[in-house]
Order: structure tokens, then sequence, then C-alpha cells
């Protein structure tokens, strides 16, 4: 047996950009979350986030740059050859259920 679960609560970096495969709807952007490491320095990782279908309408209209969201989803990793002929990698995690719990104020972006 393997598990493959990713949960985060963070802070969304960018807003949402969306685009289309075969009509599909999928929403792409970064999310940050936070440690305090013990020397008191806090640590920042970035996360790319991927949305499909109904959850990507949802992030179009609902989600923007600094919105605080809880994400449930799955790792995939997939490689690609830019036009340099340099082979490329990227971690995203592909969302199965999500809940907005604070959107930004003024202040807050």
């Amino acid at each position: 047996m393997s598990v493959n679960k990713v949960i985060l609560v963070g802070n969304v970096g960018r807003d949402p950009e969306i685009n289309y495969v075969d009509r599909r709807p999928y929403a792409s952007f970064t999310l940050a979350t936070s440690e305090r490491l013990a020397s008191g320095q806090e640590l920042t990782e970035w996360h790319n986030i991927i949305m499909w279908d109904a959850a990507a309408e949802t992030a179009e209209r609902y989600i923007t740059k600094g919105t605080k969201l809880y994400i449930e989803g799955k790792l995939r990793t997939r490689t690609w050859q830019d036009f340099n002929a340099i082979k490329r990698k990227v971690t995203e995690i592909y969302v199965e259920t999500f809940d907005i719990l604070a959107r930004p104020t003024a202040k807050n972006q």
C-alpha cells in the first residue's frame, strides 16, 4: 500500500492563472507555507498549486493573492524539455478539496 496525500494551509502568492486543456479549465498559482525555526527565523516554502474543472472556476472567481487556503491534494512531478533542450522538472500539488479560510484585506496585500 502507498499514500500520496498533501495537506497545506497557507497564503496564495499570486492571482490564479486560468488556462484550458480540451475545454477543461485549470487554475495554477503558488501557495506559501511558513514555519518558525528554533533559531527564531521564519522558513517559507513555495508550492505550485493546480486546480481543475469546478475548483478552477471557483479559484478564478474567489481566490486572489493573499487568500488563506486549506488544501488537500496529491503530489505530481512532471518533466519537459525547454527551448534550449534542457530537461526541466516541477513538482505540483493537484488539489482534491480546499476551503477558503480568509480573504485578503487591502492592508494584507
